[in-house]
């Protein structure tokens, strides 16, 4: 498992219109479709710019929230896992971005199936296991039914406890390489992480650690200067892409792309 950081695809979808009536925690202002337009365009261009191919899907009108196309699939090297996301708004998602993996999973595709709900926010595939925290959006029937399908290939699942009041488990957490960690504080002292190197986030820069590894790059949201110090002074190369727009909607780094 220890090329957890090495990609050769991804898959992106862009924002719609309809991005304005996306979920949210709470309302933090209405996100401009305009700005969010380039901050994805950048976003994708960093994911090319390391020689990935990346695919990049159309907007779903009918799901506002379609954007962050992490929370419908787990890709792993040799098999895809369909979720079921919490939101029930969101589940017809799963089906819509099916197609695209199947062009490159065949039929080695799983699923999730209720009364289990899980979203990939709440999924971080380390160098040595997967890490699967509960949530208000994933629940235990969701992480057993996906505990199942990957002990069948070789994988270690291990639930985690998100911290209360945060949407997801990757909110608080990032992975820097197969045995480094990004994480706030609060989760860093949950102990979840006993074993790893992690390097946490400053005071009032929380938001950074929901950042992606990329093959040379580390992507993250701009407008976190010691957080982006601190990975620079560790001798990762930075890309800091502009977050304003997706952060209305409790959207970061990991929820805008699949990665395989």
């Amino acid at each position: 498992m220890n090329n957890t950081h090495e990609f050769r695809r991804a898959i992106t979808r862009k924002p719609g219109r309809s991005i304005v009536d996306g979920l949210r925690a709470e309302d933090i202002g209405m996100p401009d479709l305009g700005r969010m337009l380039e901050d994805h365009a950048a976003y994708v261009a960093a994911l090319r710019s390391t020689g990935a191919e990346v695919v990049e899907l159309p907007a779903l009108e009918t799901y506002p929230d379609s954007v962050f196309v992490e929370d419908t699939m787990l890709c792993l090297p040799k098999l895809a896992i369909a979720m079921r996301p919490g939101a029930p708004t969101r589940q017809g998602e799963v089906a819509e971005i099916r197609p695209a993996i199947e062009a490159f999973y065949g039929e080695n595709i799983r699923e999730i199936t209720a009364p289990g709900t899980i979203e990939g926010g709440d999924i971080l595939v380390t160098g040595r296991e997967i890490l699967v925290g509960l949530s208000a959006r994933t629940n235990s029937e969701g992480v057993s039914q996906l505990s199942d399908i990957v002990s069948e290939y070789g994988y270690s699942l291990r639930l985690v406890e998100t911290p209360e009041g945060v949407l997801h488990f990757k909110t608080d957490c990032g992975l820097i390489d197969p045995e480094t960690i990004l994480s706030t504080r609060r989760l860093a002292a949950s102990g979840c992480f006993e074993g790893y190197r992690l390097l946490c986030t400053p005071d009032e820069e929380e938001a950074a650690s929901n950042c992606i590894r990329f093959n040379n790059l580390v992507i993250m949201a701009a407008g976190f200067p010691r957080t982006a110090e601190m990975l620079d002074a560790e001798g990762h190369e930075v890309v800091q892409i502009n977050n304003s727009e997706c952060a209305r909607l409790d959207g970061g780094m990991s929820c805008l792309s699949l990665r395989f």
